[in-house]
């Protein structure tokens, strides 16, 4: 049951304050939040011209819409556009900087984006300075938010994509830029027929080089990925992992039962980077009344809130979280819980992640409730 604390007599919290609030976010995909009138602009100058519309307003909508297919594979589609306009280095400088913006202007105070390099070297760039512009942008965001009195810091997660045969060499990009602002590697991009074990020579890297990684799994595939990404590879954190659902059996007097699986996940505390908006879109998910979620967050795994990509799903921190509390009740206590749960999850050094524990979030909380 969701514990409404939100404010007197369990007060419903208005939209306001899912802004206010501080939020962490651990699954965002760079070329999966620009602004639409960024898009325009870049493909404009950068020669591209395969844009479905110029129009401000339609070109947001289309995304969307696009996105709306119940199909992972129809839904990668719509990256094509966003990562065809991201082929320079002033591109990509600017696209970050507007990221950390937007997410520092909705209350985020601490986000991991992740992006391929390897999609945006089309036109020549290297993988190394595609990585360095990436973290001039997040500075120069990070920089530009906190003149506005917005506090967020970034941290970059890179992506190999798993139909590809590269996951060995940006892993080897991740460890050479780990004291850079690159927090950890993942691997993305469709899972049926792609299973994650197809790159164990690049998560043996990792863990012999002390690295971080997580592996998107159990989003479009079922257990057998789940577990793959635990058992064989060793992922920290489960990129979506709702298909964990799948392992859980409601008894005739309604009593939930864990399958082995599902037991490890919950017990091991292996955080779900559970992104709803996004899962519904992609059919993980038939709705975000009955998403997984709901279960989870009543068994207590160690779920966390993302958004995933704000540009196809139309969303943002504070709208999933608004979304949430028109599904299941839930309010401000239960959201605190979510941010702590990334928070704990955090691809970051123990002293800084307590630290904006105890002195952003809880404070943070605490002055709304």
């Amino acid at each position: 049951m969701a514990s409404d604390t939100s404010g007197p007599a369990g007060a419903t919290p208005d939209p306001e304050k899912f802004r206010r609030v501080p939020k962490v976010l651990l699954h965002d995909h760079l070329d999966g939040g620009l602004r639409p009138g960024t898009v325009i602009e870049l493909a404009e100058a950068t020669g591209y011209q395969a844009l479905p519309t110029t129009d401000t307003a339609e070109l947001g909508r289309w995304f969307r819409d696009a996105a709306d297919s119940g199909s992972l594979e129809s839904y990668l589609e719509t990256f094509a556009h966003t990562c065809g306009v991201m082929q320079t280095e002033e591109a990509l400088v600017r696209v970050a900087a507007e990221c950390a913006e937007d997410l520092a202007d909705d209350g985020v105070v601490y986000a991991e984006v992740r992006y391929a390099p390897e999609l945006f070297v089309e036109r020549g760039l290297s993988l190394e300075t595609v990585v360095e512009a990436v973290q001039a942008g997040f500075a120069e965001g990070e920089r530009r938010a906190a003149a506005r009195g917005k506090v967020i810091r970034t941290g970059t997660l890179l992506c190999a994509m798993r139909q590809h045969a590269r996951a060995l060499e940006i892993a080897d990009l991740a460890v050479r830029y780990r004291d850079a602002g690159v927090v950890g590697f993942d691997i993305a991009g469709p899972e049926d027929g792609f299973p994650p074990t197809r790159n164990l020579d690049a998560f043996e890297f990792l863990r012999t080089s002390n690295a971080h990684f997580t592996i998107h799994a159990g989003e479009a595939f079922g257990l057998a990925s789940i577990w793959e990404a635990i058992q064989h590879c060793g992922a920290e954190r489960l990129g979506h992992g709702v298909r964990i659902i799948d392992d859980i059996k409601i008894g005739d007097d309604g009593t939930p039962h864990l399958g082995r699986l599902a037991a490890y996940v919950r017990d091991r505390r292996i955080p779900l980077e559970i992104c709803p908006s996004s899962n519904v879109q992609t059919g993980a998910a038939q709705s975000i009344g009955t998403h997984p979620i709901g279960l989870l967050h009543q068994l207590r795994f160690r779920v966390t809130v993302n958004t995933d990509n704000r540009l196809m799903s139309g969303c943002t921190m504070s709208s999933e979280f608004a979304a949430l509390h028109a599904a299941f009740g839930y309010g401000l206590a239960d959201f605190q819980w979510f941010t702590i749960n990334a928070m704990k999850s955090a691809f970051l050094d123990f002293d800084r992640r307590l630290d904006v524990i105890n002195n952003v979030i809880k404070p943070g909380y605490a002055a709304v409730l």
